[in-house]
């Protein structure tokens, strides 16, 4: 059975081919500025895999908040033509398969409970960290999505009167609060050299990165108390930063002299997969809604 995989984002759109247990046939390409655009690369791609592979459905990760029951994607992104249209329906005409999607972020943390730093456990969230902060709750095993479908969108949560954990808890912000500070355009400045700059003895900098720890912390030591899961999983560019745990643990043990009735410290790990995530985790999100097969395997094989 082969299942074809896209993972479409703001600038570019992956795909691979989940065949043997394997996730072969990768590319991507630019994410066109139409639905038109998207629909005509969506079908050639799908022809190129289909000389090669028999495919058995197609499977999405998308932007948004995917009403799966309604059969379609709401909230807003960066590609607001994928929003509040049948899009379930126009792709399976397009292609000629079943089609399943889900959020990128909730494919993401499948991907880990499926195969990765999660597997095996049934209740684990998931924090990515990128321009904002965002993520996933699962719960036995299944994405939740909530009632409005904003499950996982732990970024809107306050972390000080006026501040939201999007705000104080990512690099990206904290680079803009930097160059703010040091009267440059935000555009001059990334998070990882902050991070250097810190490392290097930069007040500012140093400021600013306990900042963005203290904050992330925080955000993800109310998360752990709030949901109590097994496992609170990292993603998103900071996640490759080498001492990120360590960083985190530190700030833990912080709170944990401010919050003395709280009896253990959050349990966080890195994400196993990087950018195949969101495809693997399509994959996983196909088979639980058409076939209902959830099997789990050591590891996964890539080529």
């Amino acid at each position: 059975m082969g299942i074809a995989a896209f993972d479409i984002g703001g600038t570019s759109v992956k795909y691979g081919i989940w065949e043997n247990d394997a996730l072969s046939h990768k590319g991507s390409f630019k994410s066109p500025r139409t639905w038109d655009g998207m629909k005509a690369e969506l079908q050639r791609v799908k022809e190129e895999m289909a000389e090669k592979y028999v495919i058995d459905g197609v499977t999405f990760s998308a932007p948004g908040a995917v009403n799966q029951i309604g059969r379609v994607i709401e909230g807003a992104s960066a590609l607001p033509y994928l929003h509040h249209f049948p899009i379930y329906e126009e792709l399976e005409e397009l292609l000629g398969y079943k089609v399943a999607i889900e959020n990128d972020a909730n494919c993401a943390a499948l991907a880990e409970v499926w195969r990765g730093s999660a597997k095996g456990l049934k209740n684990v969230l998931m924090v990515v960290v990128g321009t904002g902060i965002g993520g996933s709750v699962i719960v036995d095993g299944e994405v939740q999505h909530g009632a409005h479908l904003f499950g996982g969108e732990f970024g809107y949560t306050l972390l000080t009167e006026t501040q939201t954990f999007s705000q104080l808890g990512t690099a990206v912000k904290m680079a803009g609060r930097y160059a703010e500070r040091k009267g440059i355009p935000k555009s001059e400045i990334s998070g990882e050299e902050v991070f250097q700059l810190a490392e290097a003895g930069d007040e500012i900098a140093m400021e600013e990165t306990e900042t963005f720890y203290s904050s992330l912390a925080r955000g993800i030591f109310n998360l752990q108390y709030s949901y109590d899961p097994d496992l609170v999983l990292l993603g998103g560019g900071v996640s490759n930063k080498p001492d990120i745990i360590d960083q985190l643990n530190k700030r833990f043990e912080d709170i944990l002299t401010q919050v003395q009735i709280a009896p253990f410290m959050p349990q966080v790990e890195t994400c196993l997969f990087k950018s195949d995530a969101n495809l693997v985790g399509a994959v996983y999100n196909y088979l639980q809604k058409t076939t209902g097969k959830m099997e789990r395997t050591d590891e996964i094989k890539a080529n």
